[in-house]
């Protein structure tokens, strides 16, 4: 009895606060539009400003249009060597890439990022009537002795964002926004009158990782040069726009089928790029890429300082680079961009030199299908795409470049991202896991390194799954591993997993991003075993030896003494020249737990043998919730 009248009564102060929280927050936007002009902003329906973009060591230029009634806009930009562009229609975000491939963002993360912004960008906040928004409470902060008023707003259908007031002017001088694992800053100075409303001439942007870090390659900074209000618009100005016809199938029937080489779960290619022969591994999850010392043997000048990050901690250098052409097989790109980014020691991971990644933009421009089990790449003009017969067709979504699909792993939803670039089955992201405990549900085996790509190493807990279904396809017994780090793609919270090659060679893999759909046609290894290795090794090419990289806690090989530096010249009797790094790898996965092994090495110059004794890392199936 007593709790029922206690109910409303608790319900009449909750609401009290709700509203005494929304007129402080009112209060505090209205003192915001005074100091800004006032009244002269509501008869601006629309804003185009230009002026000068600088970011990574470029330099560039900019044209905004704002549709501040109906919360639309578009950005033009160049910078350095390269251009682009990206809007919001009133639905979605669309990005036109410097290679000029158009993407409309449909993720539901992407909407929400792409809502907030446009709240932001239409100045929501002065006009809740049209864009309304949730507020939390007015909070007092001091930051290098400058005092805000501090308030957290969520736009409907939007994500939260944090609007910080100063104190004296009364004016928004930073917003602050979750952006993925980062936070994203921007901060505006250099207010100016304009036909009789202010505006800031001058903002940053800066992203802060997880440990409070900021890096200055990763900073922007805009000044405007010219406002103009109440220019004319239309539908069109906000559209997604077409992509430009800068790509096509130089081949008969608009097909071309390329052979490639499966090598630790990835697809290399040959091509050329300025007729002169290149070597990529075709990525989903990646960009057009050249290393380095690719550009140079290509005769690209790489420009600019920025940075990218890839399943590593690492974030790396990352600079533009123009080509002519490049080409693979009968599918050509003309005037492509290149990302240039070193790749350490991915070339050792690997054991197979390459001059870089053939990605996303082959991807957008041709339908694509793999053929994992006839090793043939098949590139072909849109509108002669056809899936593989007896393909089931999943629907995809994207946030930026890669397509992410939905499922259930063990009859938790999971969105995984599709990436042909990673050798793993399943990647679990660290949110995901840490929200739903999975490290003791699957008893997942010690970290160690499970990977590598951009940033370096890649450590994980390696695991056993029970089913992964996609659409109707069920795959059991994925071998897989969970992410626990706070550093590098797989910590971002947007998505649950990334599914890579040692899953997806269980199938012909078609991909048609302009109806955004993948199909999976089950080949002849769809029900074979998916085994893990069982000497708890990392290997590297070092030419007639493997060096070691990691050695997994409590594995055979730590039990046999082995560690990182050693150089293997020889296991169970045969030379390591006999055979591949690949061949290594899956010799050490594919031979039976508890056989025996003789390994000769180096250490520190001394030579040494020990006996490696095969044992399983996790368990052969899942049997369910461990204790």
């Amino acid at each position: 009895m007593l709790k029922h009248l206690l109910t409303p009564l608790l319900a009449a102060f909750a609401l009290a606060a709700a509203a005494a929280t929304a007129d402080e927050a009112a209060a505090l936007i209205a003192r915001d539009k005074a100091a800004s002009g006032g009244a002269r902003w509501d008869a601006v329906k629309t804003l185009e400003t230009s002026g000068t973009l600088h970011a990574g060591g470029l330099d560039g230029t900019f044209r905004a249009v704002q549709d501040l009634a109906g919360a639309r806009s578009v950005t033009e930009y160049r910078l350095g060597p390269v251009e682009g562009a990206d809007g919001y229609d009133g639905t979605h975000g669309w990005s036109r890439d410097p290679g000029g491939e158009v993407a409309t963002l449909d993720a539901p993360e992407a909407k929400r990022r792409a809502r907030s912004q446009a709240w932001l960008d239409a100045r929501g906040y002065w006009y809740p009537a049209r864009l309304p928004a949730r507020y939390g409470k007015v909070e007092a902060r001091e930051v290098d002795g400058r005092r805000y008023a501090v308030v957290e707003a969520t736009p409907e259908g939007g994500e939260p964002l944090t609007l910080w007031f100063d104190a004296a002017t009364h004016r928004l001088a930073r917003v602050v926004q979750a952006q993925g694992q980062d936070t994203a800053t921007t901060t505006f100075d250099d207010w100016r009158e304009t036909d009789g409303f202010t505006l800031p001439f001058h903002s940053v942007t800066a992203l802060t990782d997880t440990a409070g870090r900021t890096d200055p390659r990763r900073r922007t900074e805009l000044r405007i040069e010219r406002v103009t209000p109440n220019v004319a618009v239309a539908d069109a100005d906000f559209a997604v726009p077409e992509m430009a016809a800068t790509a096509h199938i130089d081949a008969a029937g608009g097909v071309t089928k390329i052979p490639f080489e499966l090598v630790n779960n990835h697809i290399y290619v040959d091509g050329t790029i300025d007729g002169k022969p290149a070597r990529f591994l075709v990525d989903t999850g990646g960009v057009n890429l050249l290393t380095p010392t690719a550009a140079k043997k290509f005769g690209l000048a790489a420009e600019g300082k920025l940075a990218a990050r890839g399943v590593g901690e690492q974030e790396v250098d990352l600079a533009l680079a123009h080509a002519k052409e490049v080409r693979v097989g009968g599918a050509v790109l003309a005037k492509p961009v290149f990302y240039v980014i070193d790749l350490g020691e991915l070339p050792a991971v690997e054991g197979v030199e390459a001059d870089g990644l053939v990605g996303y933009e082959m991807f957008r421009r041709f339908g694509v299908t793999i053929d994992y089990a006839g090793h043939v790449l098949t590139l072909t003009e849109p509108a002669k795409f056809a899936p593989p017969a007896g393909a089931r067709a999943l629907p995809f979504e994207q946030a930026e470049r890669i397509p992410v699909v939905t499922g259930t792993l063990d009859g938790l939803p999971i969105r995984a991202s599709i990436d042909t670039g990673s050798r793993a089955s399943l990647t679990l992201h660290s949110p995901f896991v840490r929200e739903h405990g999975l490290v003791a549900k699957y008893g997942a085996d010690t970290e160690s390194v499970v990977g590598w790509g951009v940033g370096g190493p890649n450590r994980g807990r390696p695991a056993r799954f029970g089913r992964l279904t996609l659409g109707d396809l069920a795959i059991d017994g994925v071998a897989g591993d969970l992410y626990t780090g706070d550093k590098g793609s797989f910590a971002s919270p947007d998505l649950s997993a990334n599914l890579g090659g040692g899953v997806l060679k269980r199938f012909t893999v078609s991909f048609d991003y302009g109806k955004k759909t993948m199909y999976l046609a089950p080949n002849a290894a769809f029900g074979a075993p998916d085994v893990f290795d069982r000497s708890g090794l990392w290997l590297l090419g070092a030419g007639d030896a493997l060096k070691v990289a990691d050695v997994a806690a409590g594995s055979a090989a730590a039990k046999a003494g082995l560690k990182v530096d050693d150089r293997l010249t020889a296991i169970g009797g045969e030379k390591i020249a006999t055979r591949t790094l690949a061949d290594w790898r899956q010799r050490l996965r594919e031979l039976p737990a508890g056989t025996k092994l003789v390994v000769e090495y180096q250490r520190a110059g001394q030579p040494g043998r020990a006996e490696l004794v095969l044992a399983e890392r996790i368990a052969p199936r899942w049997a369910g919730t461990q204790k």
